[in-house]
């Protein structure tokens, strides 16, 4: 095993390779260290409980990280072209869900940020789920206490809604899907 020359562009076949836990988006590797904070993963578990609670008794399936969703720019995903690890993906099709992880597009991916992983979330992630079809993608801002939505339509986020502090979550797939924002942040 071995760490990953980040100046070069990689493929999944390195991606095998390396060790500890790494994105590879666009030939990119992204290393997901260091730890995330307590913030971070006690918004990830309120919102895995939500998420679970909600997809109970439904055909879709609530994963949190680490958990692998690879992304191909054909149909083999023997060798997929990017590897991501969200913090959160809903999966609404079992025959995606294969023993190493998400094969394609989940319906929703959430991605929490940390001051680490901003940028990547809203320019990286944000142009490959949308590119490869992630119907609706959640980036959760705890600095500023915000939850952005994006749905796509006709293949592009164009449906977007800022969340702010004392509201609730509405889902734009999952019309029943309310998250109240206060909820999230009743650690701090």
């Amino acid at each position: 095993m071995s760490n990953p020359d980040e100046k070069k562009v990689q493929t999944y076949q390195d991606w095998l390779t390396w060790d500890g836990t790494w994105e590879l988006i666009n030939g990119q590797a992204y290393n997901m260290t260091p730890a995330p904070t307590s913030l971070h993963q006690f918004i990830v578990g309120e919102l895995h409980f939500a998420l679970r609670t909600f997809f109970q008794n439904r055909n879709c399936f609530v994963f949190v990280a680490p958990f692998d969703v690879f992304f191909s720019e054909g149909e083999d995903y023997k060798s997929p072209d990017h590897v991501t690890q969200p913090d959160l993906s809903v999966v609404c099709s079992k025959d995606q869900i294969s023993k190493n992880g998400c094969l394609g597009a989940p319906t929703v991916i959430i991605e929490v940020l940390s001051p680490s992983t901003a940028l990547k979330d809203f320019n990286e992630k944000f142009n490959l789920y949308q590119k490869h079809g992630v119907q609706e993608y959640w980036i959760v801002d705890p600095g500023n206490r915000t939850v952005h939505v994006y749905s796509l339509q006709d293949g592009s986020y164009q449906i977007r809604n800022l969340y702010t502090e004392q509201e609730i979550v509405q889902s734009i797939v999952f019309k029943d899907l309310q998250v109240p924002m206060n909820r999230l942040f009743s650690l701090e």
